[in-house]
């Protein structure tokens, strides 16, 4: 099989009437979800769990098989090794890769250089380290069966002596002013799997990227937008409608494939968002009158950010001090808004946990 070479972008020759019909939708419930997410303060420490959850979806589309209960209980005790540390990191990572597009999207646009400083991230002490970490490939990859080798391949993407062109080209057209931005994505995202500039980890960063673009052009608040759950549901569909492309140039069958997603998972972020933020205003009463006391918000923002906790996470990532953090524990176990999973015993601390926002992100 011959390395593919990809149309440059912008295409000249999209039938726009196959899909003119889902842009109006996608781009209305991608709105109704931004709403949403205009009225939480502080959305990223809200939705922290639904995050944690988006990674580990986009994890488990590259073959990981940890949960989020297993990520969050790592993170309470992060020396504990066990047989699935290394795919929790690999979670963790792509929630720190996010963090730092955050930071940068503060003072430059998504580039080039924002991939690779993700790329970069992601593959930190993990299965991919060794491979050219937080740098382009300089050598031809492939896509097929693990240890196939090259003519048995599914997919050859573009050869390496072609790769700054064709990154070039991508790069320029993120900054391009397309007839509809949603569409736009659909393309930039489609390109850079087509591509494939890494020799591993494309499809957790080509995920990335797509919160980050809607950050980038002023259509979300903030990059808690999650599609993993949706591709991971489709993901037979997903790769067929990459692979028609590149075998029968069919973008607009991926572009319909790529609204519709958008469509559906903003009506399920919509939905989560919703109830996490109901759930919020309504706990911010009970807990206000159950405590008496000022760090009454502290203690809720900590427990919806980290609805998995240990007293010494509670009381590292509140603030409070250790006598109130106690008093303030007692009370809410004895009020049943946390619930204790196993009690402690010697050096081993109790796990507790806020079930009502665990419920709603799995």
């Amino acid at each position: 099989m011959q390395p593919h070479i990809p149309r440059k972008l912008p295409l000249d020759s999209l039938d726009w009437m196959k899909f003119v019909h889902l842009i109006g939708k996608a781009n209305f419930e991608l709105a109704q979800y931004a709403g949403i997410l205009v009225g939480i303060i502080n959305p990223e420490l809200l939705l922290s769990p639904l995050t944690t959850k988006e990674a580990v979806i986009s994890s488990k589309i590259e073959g990981t098989q940890a949960t989020l209960e297993d990520v969050l209980k790592y993170e309470i005790s992060p020396g504990k090794e066990s047989s699935k540390s290394e795919d929790i990191r690999e979670i963790i990572n792509y929630r720190k890769a996010l963090e730092r597009a955050v930071e940068y999207l503060k003072k430059r646009p998504t580039c080039l250089n924002l991939c690779k400083e993700m790329h970069y991230i992601l593959l930190g002490s993990v299965r991919g380290r060794n491979k050219a970490r937080g740098e382009f490939r300089t050598v031809q990859n492939w896509i097929g069966s693990p240890g196939s080798p090259i003519e048995k391949a599914t997919y050859v993407p573009p050869p390496p002596d072609r790769l700054v062109e064709f990154l070039a080209n991508l790069e320029e057209y993120m900054h391009f002013e397309e007839k509809d931005r949603l569409v736009q994505l659909a393309l930039i995202h489609a390109q850079f799997e087509i591509i494939h500039p890494f020799l591993d980890g494309n499809g957790r960063l080509g995920r990335i990227l797509i919160p980050l673009f809607l950050v980038d052009k002023g259509m979300l608040k903030a990059p808690v937008f999650y599609v993993s759950e949706y591709i991971d549901e489709n993901r037979d569909v997903y790769y067929s409608r990459l692979g028609e492309i590149t075998r029968n140039n069919d973008w607009e069958s991926w572009i319909e494939f790529f609204l519709t997603t958008v469509i559906e998972q903003s009506k399920i972020n919509s939905r989560k968002a919703k109830a996490i933020l109901d759930l919020y205003d309504s706990m911010k009463e009970e807990i206000e009158e159950k405590l008496h006391s000022q760090y009454s918000i502290r203690t809720l923002d900590t427990i919806f950010q980290s609805p998995l906790f240990n007293t010494s996470v509670f009381i590292e990532k509140s603030g409070i001090p250790t006598s109130s953090a106690f008093r303030i524990l007692r009370i809410l176990k004895r009020n049943k808004i946390i619930t204790t999973l196993f009690k402690g015993s010697g050096k081993r601390s109790s796990l507790m946990a806020f079930e009502k926002v665990l419920d709603i992100v799995d």
